[in-house]
This record gives C-alpha cells, sequence and structure tokens, in this order.
C-alpha cells in the first residue's frame, strides 16, 4: 500500500450507522408523507366516521338513561301520590266509620232507652192493673167478711146489697184514710 492511499484512508471519516444517507433520507421522507396523505385520504375519515357513531350511541344511550331516569322520578312521585291519597282515603273511611258507629251506637242506646221506658211504662200500668183487681177483689173479700162480721155483731141480717155496699164504702174508706194519715206522718219526720 502506498502512502497516498493510507492518507486518504485515514482522512477519510468513518460512516455513523445512525444517521442515514440523505438520498435514502429524502426517499423514506416522500413515501412517509405519500403512505401518510393515503391513510389521510381513506383511512382517517373511517376512523372519524367510527368514532363518531361511537359518541352518538354513547350520547344517545344518556339521553334514553335521562329520560328513564326522569320517568322513574315522574313515576314515582305517581304512585307517591296515589299512596299520600289512599292514605287519606283509609283515614277519611276510618273517621266516617267511626261516625257511623258513634251514630249506630247513640241510636242503639236511644232504642235501649225507649224499649226500658216502654217496659217500665207496661209494668207500671200492669202493676196499676193488678193493684186495682187486688183492691177490687180485697173489696170484696173484705166486705163480705165485714158484712158477715157486722151482721153477728149486731145480730141482723145485712143481706141488702145497697146496705152491703155503703157499709164496706165506708169501712173501706175509713181504713184509706188511716193509710193515707199514717203516710204523712212518716213523710214528715
Amino acid at each position: 500500500m502506498n502512502a497516498d492511499a493510507l492518507v486518504n484512508m485515514a482522512v477519510e471519516v468513518p460512516e455513523n450507522p445512525l444517521i442515514p444517507p440523505i438520498p435514502e433520507l429524502v426517499i423514506g421522507l416522500v413515501a412517509f408523507f405519500i403512505v401518510f396523505a393515503i391513510l389521510a385520504k381513506k383511512l382517517l375519515p373511517n376512523i372519524n366516521r367510527v368514532l363518531e357513531e361511537r359518541r352518538s350511541q354513547i350520547e344517545g344511550r344518556m339521553e334514553e338513561a335521562e329520560a328513564l331516569q326522569a320517568e322513574a322520578q315522574q313515576v314515582l312521585a305517581d304512585y307517591r301520590a296515589q299512596l299520600a291519597d289512599a292514605r287519606h282515603e283509609a283515614a277519611r273511611l276510618r273517621q266516617e266509620a267511626q261516625e257511623q258507629g258513634a251514630t249506630l251506637i247513640a241510636e242503639m242506646r236511644a232504642e235501649g232507652q225507649r224499649q226500658r221506658e216502654e217496659i217500665i211504662a207496661a209494668g207500671h200500668a200492669q202493676i196499676a192493673a193488678d193493684r186495682k183487681a187486688a183492691a177490687q177483689s180485697l173489696r170484696q173479700d173484705v166486705g163480705k167478711l165485714a158484712t158477715d162480721l157486722a151482721g153477728k155483731l149486731v145480730g141482723e141480717s145485712l143481706e141488702d146489697a145497697a146496705r152491703q155496699s155503703r157499709t164496706i164504702d165506708r169501712f173501706l174508706d175509713e181504713i184509706e184514710a188511716q193509710a193515707a194519715d199514717t203516710t204523712k206522718a212518716e213523710a214528715g219526720r
């Protein structure tokens, strides 16, 4: 090797493996931009369309969910209103039942009182009738006994009906007068 060749070799700078040669770099950049332009024209609209569809679907579902939530809130409000109405109706019915029950009890008490008064009046009437019948029977029995006794005491017959009746009436009037005087005396004490 000659000396010139050694000098030439010593002067040449070794190539860097990380930096490509300029013509390859230009060809690579042109090819990249061509592929990028093709992808931008063909692939990018499809990607944008798919992304837009997904965004629309998501927004639609969110609107649907909001509509369903609003509907659920409305149904809940309606349910609560119906429940409140049902409670008010139940309270009204309960109040009416209590009022009807009180009215029925008052009517039954009044009817019971009326029946009691009727029974008492009938009892008093029966007692008065029994007393009158007993007094009549007693008057006849006492009159007969008094007539027989008076006839034996006087020694004459008191068979005359008019005389017998007057004697009996006078005797019973005296007994009633004594009983009335006794009752007044007891009441005055």
